[in-house]
């Protein structure tokens, strides 16, 4: 487990570097955090955790390194219709459940959605850069409260 979240460490680095980005104490916290984390966490459910370990960052600061992340291709932002920016490590293909309860998001890889062809009366209208399935519904703790 140390030498994945050391590799991970790495390639983060390696991607900052690449990127233009200092790799400052903030940035490295932030990161640690978001990739510890299992629930794609909005800004301020991060801005809480790394505030534990760095009680004088700021939430702008968090905010700003999350969008630098996101544009540096470190972080994907996972984002509902209106619902908060949440953001998630994890870089490879692969979809989402959300629960439209609970905001619960899984992620889930399936070759057949990796494989959708986009149709053809959008040809030459965009450049596709990746597909991304959200399927959306209850998740079962959600269905069982009444």
């Amino acid at each position: 487990m140390e030498k994945m979240i050391e590799e991970r460490r790495r390639s983060f680095q390696d991607k900052c570097l690449e990127n233009g980005l200092k790799i400052t104490p903030q940035r490295m916290a932030i990161y640690d955090e978001l990739v510890g984390a299992k629930d794609h966490p909005c800004v301020d459910d991060l801005y809480r955790r790394v505030r534990k370990a760095l009680p004088n960052i700021s939430f702008d600061t968090v905010y700003r390194t999350l969008l630098s992340f996101s544009d540096a291709g470190i972080v994907r932002v996972v984002e509902g219709y209106g619902e908060l920016k949440r953001f998630d490590p994890d870089t490879e293909n692969h979809h989402h459940l959300r629960c439209l309860r609970c905001q619960k998001i899984i992620d889930f890889s399936n070759s057949t959605y990796d494989a959708l062809k986009v149709p053809t009366e959008f040809d030459g209208e965009f450049t596709i850069v990746n597909k991304r399935v959200v399927l959306e519904g209850i998740c079962k703790e959600c269905s069982k409260k009444k």
